[in-house]
């Protein structure tokens, strides 16, 4: 995925250490655990229990194929800095829609021919989608991780979740790429979809292959996270719907959808004769966010700036009542995002 600048992924700073996954008791380093076990500095052997056989960075000359939406270039950086990642993923997992699992584990236990499920997460980042989502789930799970970053690979497969909800097991597979041309070959024997955080960084042209990929392949789709391009402050300020304006503007440069996205894959998944439903996923940010709050406050003004210039001035003085006010525990954001859940006809080379 391109890189934009002024972003919150930019403008984050690291903050500690991921948080244990579900059913462990330790933390993991970020650093540590995006090293490989056998990199130099990564301080330990390799844990039996903790690093899946098969899972980790892949190396080029083996490596296997991704789905891939767009080319990157060489030189082209992941957009997400992992320490950001780190920061969101509390807020994400409190945001993610509930109401929407119910019809999912529907479609998911009546799937035919199934013996467990088959889990493609696009974009996966450090993993948190698999963290929040299959300790949800029953029954067996294998989850293929799709990422370009073999260090974030590494990390989302060693801190993956390993029991289901029903405690059946959870294995995971890494297949490092940036999300690209999707075939229903791609998906062959896909139970299920999902990505956090991904189609508002996506063209209408692959959100519609994604929807006709998902149909290929009979597959239901949980895309959460989407920006909505709504935000709300305490104490309204007058510039509020500026920046907001302006952030919006900035997500939609080069094609990308940015705040139109959920409406654009409604349609998509619709057109593809997938039942669709939507739900809001708000960050609901008091001071027990400080952090969170203030990196994304960065990255909203910052991207707001960076697309019409001409806020600055005033930007520098909004910016820094703003933190000064969240730093004080006295500002709350909503911040609005939407989940969609596509459920796709299914098809006989689906199971």
């Amino acid at each position: 995925m391109r890189k934009t600048t002024a972003t919150p992924a930019d403008m984050a700073r690291h903050v500690g250490g991921i948080p244990a996954q579900p059913g462990r008791g330790e933390s993991v380093s970020l650093v540590e655990a995006a090293l490989p076990p056998s990199h130099p500095g990564s301080g330990a052997e390799a844990d039996p229990e903790q690093v899946i056989a098969g899972a980790g960075p892949v190396g080029r000359s083996g490596e296997r194929p991704t789905v891939r939406l767009r080319d990157a270039g060489p030189d082209e950086q992941p957009r997400y800095a992992p320490e950001w990642l780190e920061l969101r993923e509390p807020a994400d997992a409190a945001a993610r829609s509930m109401e929407l699992l119910d019809p999912l584990r529907i479609r998911l236990a009546n799937l035919p021919g199934r013996s467990g499920l088959a889990i493609h997460d696009l974009g996966c980042g450090t993993g948190s989608m698999g963290r929040w989502l299959a300790p949800r789930l029953d029954g067996a799970q294998h989850w293929i991780l799709h990422d370009r970053d073999p260090y974030l690979l590494h990390f989302a497969a060693v801190a993956s979740p390993r029991a289901a909800a029903d405690g059946s097991r959870v294995t995971v597979e890494t297949r490092r790429g940036d999300v690209a041309r999707l075939t229903p070959d791609a998906l062959l024997g896909a139970s299920l979809v999902t990505a956090s955080a991904l189609l508002d960084v996506l063209t209408r042209e692959e959100v519609e292959t994604l929807a006709a990929a998902c149909a290929g392949a009979g597959c239901p789709a949980l895309l959460t996270l989407s920006v909505a391009g709504r935000v709300e402050l305490s104490d309204p300020d007058p510039l509020d719907d500026e920046i907001a304006a302006a952030f919006n503007d900035h997500q939609r440069r080069g094609g990308l959808l940015g705040p139109d996205a959920v409406a654009v894959a409604g349609e998509a998944f619709a057109d593809q004769g997938a039942t669709v439903k939507v739900h809001p996923s708000a960050w609901q940010l008091g001071p027990e966010n400080v952090g969170l709050t203030a990196q994304w406050l960065r990255g909203w003004v910052g991207a707001a700036v960076e697309e019409r210039p001409e806020l600055a001035e005033r930007a520098e003085a909004y910016l820094a009542a703003r933190l000064a006010a969240c730093a004080a525990g006295e500002l709350r954001a909503t911040v609005h995002h939407s989940d969609l859940l596509a459920l796709a006809r299914p098809t006989g080379g689906a199971g």
